[in-house]
């Protein structure tokens, strides 16, 4: 008897959407591909385009245009989906525009008889992975953002152009929010297993000169840079959630910095922020909780509250719960005047 088929469906098949479809493509991490987007030209498009691939890779990949009423067997939804907005100062301020997309997607995936996992890297990312929860009604591994991922992988890089190792030398997470308050867990950084600031006072005359919080500014603000030149990020997410997304189908239980439901972890509860996770086929296996320093426990602490006031306006916390017809109206008053796009873009 042959391995079962693993079945992934990317609805939004813009820059992020495709980046990732062709990530996927290339490194098969999926035999069946099925591509979602309000206009089903683009999708049934950009599917021709990458089944075109397929004498040039390794693996064949079956890539066709689809459906949310076709998500019932999938094992991984990717929410790739986001407002059209080109004058983002914020990644929250696109907050109105996505929520309004997944109010109306989630009940049409779900309604399919969906029970695997979905990958969320919609902005404002740790919200919106929490709105599809709340959404979706499933367990809460179910449901992972892409979070800090790239924000770490951003960093990674930075350090190998000071260091001389290559970025997955370098061990170390970006947590909390996705976004403005997020913060390097230096504590927990280290190249070869040795910490970094360890190496630092160890050789004053070669890294002395390293200002962590630089590091950490440029990091924050590296989404940005990119944003401001070309208008979107994809590449690297694109990457990200293909990452993500193999972790899942191959049970392969990675340690990866994700958007996750906290409900007791770091003392945080009905929160979605970036932390280290187990990814395996169920999910969110595990949140590793780190032994954060006492300036990173501000940090997060900050982090978590700032996000979860953001949950309280969007009534997506427990104590002021919404879905629905509530969460339809959210969207309502924060995109009057504008449309929701299927359009995809990150930060």
């Amino acid at each position: 008897m042959g391995a079962k088929t693993r079945k992934v469906a990317i609805v939004g098949t813009g820059m992020v959407g495709s980046s990732c479809a062709y990530a996927m493509i290339n490194q098969s991490i999926c035999e069946e591909l099925m591509l979602i987007n309000r206009s089903e030209d683009q999708a049934l498009a950009q599917a021709l385009d990458l089944s075109h691939c397929m004498d040039f890779t390794s693996f064949r990949t079956k890539v066709y245009a689809g459906s949310y009423e076709r998500c019932q067997d999938m094992d991984v939804v990717i929410l790739a989906v986001g407002g059209d907005d080109k004058k983002l100062t914020s990644r929250l301020d696109s907050l109105g525009a996505s929520i309004a997309i997944m109010e109306d997607i989630i009940p049409r995936i779900m309604k399919s008889g969906f029970s695997g996992v979905f990958v969320v890297a919609t902005n404002p990312v740790d919200i919106i992975t929490y709105a599809v929860w709340k959404l979706s009604g499933l367990p809460r591994s179910r449901v992972i953002g892409t979070g800090t991922s790239i924000d770490s992988s951003r960093l990674k890089t930075l350090l190998s152009e000071v260091f001389p190792v290559e970025p997955r030398s370098v061990q170390g997470f970006v947590m909390g929010e996705h976004g403005e308050s997020q913060f390097v867990a230096w504590s927990h950084v280290t190249i070869g297993g040795k910490p970094i600031r360890q190496i630092i006072r160890q050789h004053p005359d070669r890294f002395g000169y390293l200002d962590l919080d630089e590091v950490a500014d440029r990091t924050r603000l590296a989404g940005w840079e990119i944003y401001k030149r070309k208008g979107s990020t994809y590449f690297g997410i694109g990457n990200a959630l293909a990452f993500i997304t193999r972790s899942v189908l191959n049970d392969d239980h990675k340690i990866i910095a994700v958007s996750a439901i906290l409900e007791g972890e770091y003392g945080m509860h009905a929160v979605c922020v970036g932390v280290p996770a187990i990814i395996s086929a169920s999910g969110v296996h595990e949140v590793l909780e780190l032994n954060l320093d006492e300036e990173e426990q501000e940090k997060f602490r900050k982090s978590c509250d700032l996000m979860r006031s953001f949950l309280r306006s969007a009534k997506l916390t427990e104590e002021e719960s919404g879905t629905g017809e509530e969460l339809a109206g959210l969207a309502v008053e924060k995109t009057a005047g504008d449309s929701a796009a299927s359009a995809d873009y990150a930060i």
